[in-house]
């Protein structure tokens, strides 16, 4: 192994890196909101079928490396970023629904603090939140983007 590597090759084994704990985090991710039955309305599949989608969208950039799939997997990591706010949104509400059903008296702080540790994690969307950023860090100026329709890619370029 070179000691002295470029910084090409640091951006290069670092993108690689990304791309790995990504798949790694959404296979765990998507696994966990199965086993959960986070199933039972089309709001709790968004998260599985944005997942899916950028795991077959990974499988595309390994088979066949492209500024399309780039693309690709750049616009699915927004859609990320979108849907765990919704899901950060809906799942305070719900608790805190919930809650005032319970103690209809609650108000301000209280029902915030109640909302926030209710029933349904409120924070769990969160990892919606970071696995978008973490696919947008990946895809930030990816050698493919710069790439021409016909040129093929390097092995330094993944």
């Amino acid at each position: 192994m070179n000691v002295h590597a470029t910084p090409l090759d640091l951006v290069t084994l670092m993108r690689r890196a990304l791309f790995a704990i990504l798949a790694f985090a959404m296979v765990g991710t998507v696994v966990e909101l199965v086993l959960l039955e986070h199933t039972e309305d089309v709001w709790q599949w968004i998260p599985i079928f944005l997942i899916l989608l950028a795991i077959l969208i990974q499988v595309w950039l390994v088979v066949s490396p492209s500024r399309w799939g780039v693309l690709a997997l750049r616009g699915v990591m927004a859609a990320f970023l979108a849907a765990g706010t919704l899901g950060l949104i809906l799942h305070f509400t719900g608790n805190a629904e919930f809650e005032l059903e319970m103690y209809p008296s609650l108000t301000g702080f209280e029902l915030f603090r109640e909302a926030i540790g209710g029933a349904t994690p409120t924070l769990a969307p969160g990892v919606m939140l970071q696995l978008g950023l973490l696919g947008l860090l990946y895809t930030f100026r990816h050698p493919e983007l710069k790439r021409g329709a016909g040129d093929k890619p390097s092995a330094r370029d993944e």
